[in-house]
C-alpha cells in the first residue's frame, strides 16, 4: 500500500512499542520516516530493514533537542508533513509517594515535550507547505481516573486539551488529533505490570485481550490520510471496551 507515498513523517518515541509500530507502518505505506528517540532511533524496523530514513537521538523534554531535530528535518527534507507525537514515560506510584522529580519528569516528557514538538512541527509546516497533520498519543488515562498514576493521568489529560486547542488555532491547513489507547502490550507495559497483572487486565476487558502496537499504528495511518480529512480536534479511543461502561484500572 502506498497510502503515505513520499510524505515526510516524524515519529517521536519511535524506537520501541507503539512508536516503533507507527514508524514501521508509515514506512511500509510509502512515507519517508524520521525517528526521534533517546534510545537507538534505528530500532524500528520493517521486514525490509530499518524503518527510519533519518535517526535522530534526542529527548523531547529538552527544548534544544527538539529544535535540533526539526532543524535537521528542514535541512535534509525541506519540511515535514506528518508528526506522530508519541514519546512518553510513566511512573507507577501512589499520589502520596509522588516526588517533585518524578512529577516533573513525567510532565516534562508527556506534556511539555509533546507541546513543543507540536509547536515546532506546526511552525515548520506553516513556513513550508502550509499543510500537515499532527497526531498526539494521549491515553484513556487522560479521560478517567486511574489509581497510582496521577502524574501520567494529568499529563495525558493535558495532551487531550492541547489537541483541541491547537486544532482550533491551526485549522484549516493543519489537522491535529489525538489517539487514546487503553492497555497495549508494549515493553513499558510489561516492565511496569508483569505477566500476571497483564493477564488480569486482559480478563477485565470486554474484548478479553490487550491491544497491539500495530493496531494503534493502523488508526494513526487512517488519521493521517485523506480519508480522515474532516477530522480535527478529536480524541479517538482504542481500548478494547475498557471505558465504554466506566471500567477503570484497579
Amino acid at each position: 500500500m502506498n497510502r503515505h507515498g513520499g510524505q515526510r513523517c516524524l515519529v517521536t518515541g519511535g524506537a520501541s512499542g507503539i512508536g516503533a509500530a507507527m514508524a514501521a507502518r508509515f514506512a511500509a505505506e510509502g512515507a519517508r520516516v524520521a525517528v526521534l528517540d533517546l534510545r537507538d532511533p534505528q530500532a524500528a524496523a520493517t521486514p525490509d530493514g530499518p524503518a527510519a530514513e533519518l535517526a535522530i537521538r534526542g529527548d523531547v523534554a529538552r527544548h534544544d533537542d527538539v529544535a535540533r531535530a526539526f532543524g535537521e528535518l528542514e535541512r535534509r527534507w525541506g519540511g515535514v508533513d506528518l508528526v506522530l507525537n508519541n514519546a512518553g514515560v510513566s511512573v507507577r506510584e501512589g499520589c502520596l509517594e509522588v516526588t517533585a522529580a518524578s512529577w516533573q519528569r513525567v510532565l516534562d516528557v508527556n506534556l511539555t515535550g509533546a507541546f513543543f514538538v507540536a509547536q515546532a512541527a506546526a511552525r515548520l509546516m506553516r513556513a513550508t507547505t502550509g499543510r500537515g497533520v499532527i497526531i498526539n498519543t494521549a491515553s484513556v488515562s487522560g479521560l478517567v481516573g486511574m489509581p497510582n498514576y496521577v502524574s501520567y493521568n494529568v499529563s495525558k489529560a493535558g495532551v487531550i486539551e492541547m489537541t483541541r486547542t491547537m486544532a482550533l488555532e491551526l485549522a484549516p491547513g493543519i489537522r491535529v488529533n489525538a489517539i487514546c489507547p487503553g492497555y497495549v502490550v508494549t515493553p513499558m507495559q510489561r516492565a511496569e505490570h508483569g505477566d500476571e497483572r497483564i493477564a488480569a487486565q486482559a480478563a477485565a476487558l470486554p474484548l478479553r485481550r490487550l491491544g497491539l502496537p500495530e493496531e494503534i499504528a493502523g488508526l494513526a495511518s487512517f488519521l493521517a490520510s485523506p480519508d480522515a480529512a474532516f477530522a480535527t480536534g478529536a480524541s479517538f479511543i482504542v481500548d478494547g471496551g475498557e471505558t465504554a461502561g466506566g471500567l477503570a484500572s484497579a
